[in-house]
């Protein structure tokens, strides 16, 4: 919770916020959107993180030399369709997740929480927790202003996981990559149905008149929520003022979703069925969360997603593979050949996922090309090396708008990730003075 001794029941008065757009932007809408100008037929500039946990087996992930992709490794197979297309890095560090004197272990709550922020998290248990702003949070506080979802921040697993998380460090910085506020970190939906019901409500209806009224039932709660709040205020310490503040900016973006909403009840809604939960066939559940990003992205419901395969200390097994083992017991194989093989193949399935994801991408079109070409799309870890918990060289994958691929390029050691991500950021439209331990900016991503 973020307010101490306070109850604030979050489900309850957040229960239904969604929003109702669904098309994708078309040509022909855009004067309905924008006033019609040179600059408003642009297109639609998105961002995408895909994390996997517990770093890659690297010998298995890293091309041979540098320049062209000419072959590709066995964790990089199942993407030989988007060879021409991606960017590999090498060189790049995650190094505010090595440990300061005295820390000890902790290196996957580390991995997590400094991979977007750059900042070193602080070691607690407690409610003190501390990281900074991650970088899809720079981003969507200014693409965020053109959708009715700033953000969408996703995952597989569930955050229930006692007595599975780094030994002195709260489990929220093993279980979130996203940071609007130093403490505050953003939950990540793992069910379906959740992700349906944020993206298009829970009136069980597409039908305008049954979307009107909840976003007008929303309004209401909103109203009643704004005002306890108010009154809490002045009951707080300066910390949890503080803490407040950074809620209420939240509440606010609610508030800005709800008002576009209403704009917007007369646009119909794709026929597609609820999701009744989280399948029980993993393969089922990843698919089916990446079909919802390409409907969030292809609807413009939001331009900026993030999204955990897992959570670091996954202890997750992949029989449907033939692989029985808890994935972070698989990570640390102690040079052991059959573990090191299991690992391999789970990362290849890893892999295997992210192109099914970027197959669906390429298909969907998106004014003057697919969704893949307007998207700039990270897949990488906050972890290299598993067995040694090394945040150094880390797994890096670029494809998407304007990246030239077919390459491997190796960066200088320890070059610090952020300045990849300033990088980005830059790409998509929102220049940033920092993040967290950057130095500057990348070269090469276009190939210049």
């Amino acid at each position: 919770m973020i307010i101490t001794r306070k109850h604030l029941p979050r489900r309850t008065f957040l229960r239904g916020l969604g929003v109702s757009l669904a098309l994708p932007l078309l040509d022909s809408m855009v004067p309905a959107f924008t006033a019609l100008s040179a600059s408003a037929a642009r297109p639609i500039k998105r961002l995408g993180i895909v994390y996997v946990p517990n770093g890659v087996f690297m010998s298995s992930w890293t091309p041979e030399g540098d320049g062209a992709l000419l072959t590709l490794t066995s964790t990089l197979q199942p993407l030989a369709a988007f060879r021409e297309r991606m960017l590999l890095m090498s060189g790049l560090a995650n190094t505010q997740g090595d440990p300061l004197p005295g820390e000890g272990a902790g290196d996957h709550a580390r991995a997590a929480g400094a991979y977007l922020t750059g900042v070193h998290p602080k070691k607690t248990e407690g409610a003190d927790i501390h990281a900074g702003v991650s970088m899809d949070q720079i981003a969507a506080q200014t693409l965020g202003q053109e959708t009715q979802l700033a953000s969408l921040e996703l995952c597989l697993e569930s955050e229930d996981r006692a007595g599975s998380c780094d030994p002195g460090y709260s489990c929220v910085y093993a279980n979130t990559l996203c940071w609007r506020g130093p403490t505050t970190p953003l939950s990540m939906i793992n069910d379906p149905r959740v992700v349906f019901e944020r993206l298009f409500g829970n009136s069980g209806s597409t039908d305008p008149a049954a979307w009107l009224a909840g976003r007008r039932e929303d309004r209401s709660l909103l109203d009643g929520v704004t005002n306890k709040l108010a009154r809490l205020r002045r009951e707080l310490g300066p910390r949890d003022q503080g803490k407040l503040n950074e809620y209420l900016e939240s509440v606010r973006d609610v508030e800005r979703r709800i008002q576009k909403a209403e704009r917007q009840t007369t646009r119909e809604l794709p026929a597609m069925d609820q999701p009744i939960g989280v399948p029980a066939d993993f393969s089922e559940h990843a698919n089916l969360m990446f079909d919802l990003q390409v409907l969030a992205y292809q609807a413009d419901l939001t331009r900026v997603i993030t999204f955990m395969v897992g959570h670091e200390t996954s202890a997750r097994a992949y029989p449907e593979i033939g692989v029985p083992d808890a994935h972070h017991a698989l990570s640390h194989h102690g040079h052991n050949s059959e573990m090191i093989a299991k690992l391999i193949k789970v990362d290849a399935y890893n892999s295997q996922m992210f192109a099914n994801y970027l197959t669906k991408l390429a298909a969907t079109a998106d004014g003057d090309g697919s969704l893949l070409d307007h998207l700039t799309l990270l897949y990488g870890s906050g972890m290299s090396d598993g067995n040694s918990h090394n945040h150094h060289n880390l797994p890096t994958l670029l494809i998407g708008d304007g990246i030239k691929g077919g390459r491997h390029v190796r960066y200088p050691t320890d070059t610090p990730v952020t300045n990849l991500f300033m990088t980005m950021l830059d790409k998509v439209g929102v220049p940033a003075e920092s993040i967290g331990d950057s130095t500057g900016t990348v070269q090469h991503l276009s190939g210049v």
